[in-house]
């Protein structure tokens, strides 16, 4: 960082604001030259998928945690979200899929806060349209993705019944990712995609299943660090997409909340969310 100086005037002042600008350009230029090679080098060994939550998660850490100074936090992480966003789409062409039905202010708030313009939107009038076209836009590189709202309200769709099937899209990632009061696309929501072969981050798991009568209460989840994120009646008992530490499978689950369970199905996993609070801003 260059000393100020008690004799500097406006004119110097902006011509140091004109060459870090410059710089900035400059390295997101070739940034992109990188990645030029990196898809030459993907191709080499095979191809495989644009999309690496795990690493984004990682970086977006990374980021949070050094940053300090005048510039608000949430412009650096929205800068840093669609440079991510821009160049896996310079890699590989996609488009995000959005839930639309509970309004679409606050879904495209959130589109553009993390994934910024060149990526093509594409709203749909519920969860089950969005998945669908997620499902329809599969390729060998994984395809689009979709945005669903997370926070659930009774007698909305079952939607994470259509993520249980082997093949169907899943969650890989938890939006935002950073954690704070007043965030500027704040409303929480799941990034699904078709099936990562790798990269997935996986902090975070989820889970869909049907019980028998009520199911496991909430106290009882929390106490095990699991979380009932919807409940929703079911053919008679109730259907209910649970939130569980990483490291669990069916068989733990079963093992502890198994009394009346008939069906259960993993739907992805997430990086668990970066926390920053008010003082750190």
């Amino acid at each position: 960082m260059t000393e100020p100086s008690a004799l500097e005037t406006l004119a110097d002042l902006r011509q140091e604001i004109d060459r870090i600008d410059g710089e900035m350009h400059e390295l997101l230029i070739e940034r992109g030259e990188i990645i030029d090679r990196l898809i030459a080098a993907k191709a080499r060994q095979g191809g495989g998928s644009a999309f690496r939550p795990g690493r984004e998660a990682d970086m977006m850490r990374v980021i949070a945690a050094r940053h300090r100074g005048r510039l608000p936090l949430d412009t650096v992480e929205s800068i840093w979200r669609v440079i991510i966003a821009t160049f896996t789409y310079v890699q590989s062409p996609y488009g995000v899929h959005a839930d639309m039905s509970g309004g679409d202010a606050a879904m495209r708030d959130s589109a553009r806060f993390h994934f910024g313009f060149t990526v093509p939107l594409l709203g749909h009038g519920s969860p089950g349209e969005t998945i669908e076209a997620v499902a329809a836009s599969a390729r060998a590189d994984g395809g689009d993705l979709g945005m669903l709202r997370a926070n659930w309200r009774s007698g909305d769709e079952r939607w994470w019944e259509k993520l249980a099937a082997e093949g169907a899209p899943k969650v890989i990632a938890r939006l935002p990712f950073v954690e704070r009061p007043d965030h500027p696309a704040g409303m929480p929501v799941f990034i699904i995609s078709n099936p990562l072969a790798e990269a997935a981050a996986c902090d975070v798991a989820l889970f869909g299943g049907q019980w028998s009568g009520d199911g496991p209460d909430d106290a009882g989840l929390r106490s095990a660090g699991c979380e009932s994120l919807a409940r929703a009646p079911s053919n008679g008992g109730v259907s209910i997409l649970l939130s569980t530490p990483g490291d669990w499978d069916r068989e733990r689950i079963a093992a502890a909340f198994g009394e009346g369970l008939s069906d259960l199905a993993w739907l992805g996993s997430h990086a668990e969310r970066f926390a920053l609070a008010r003082s750190d801003q």
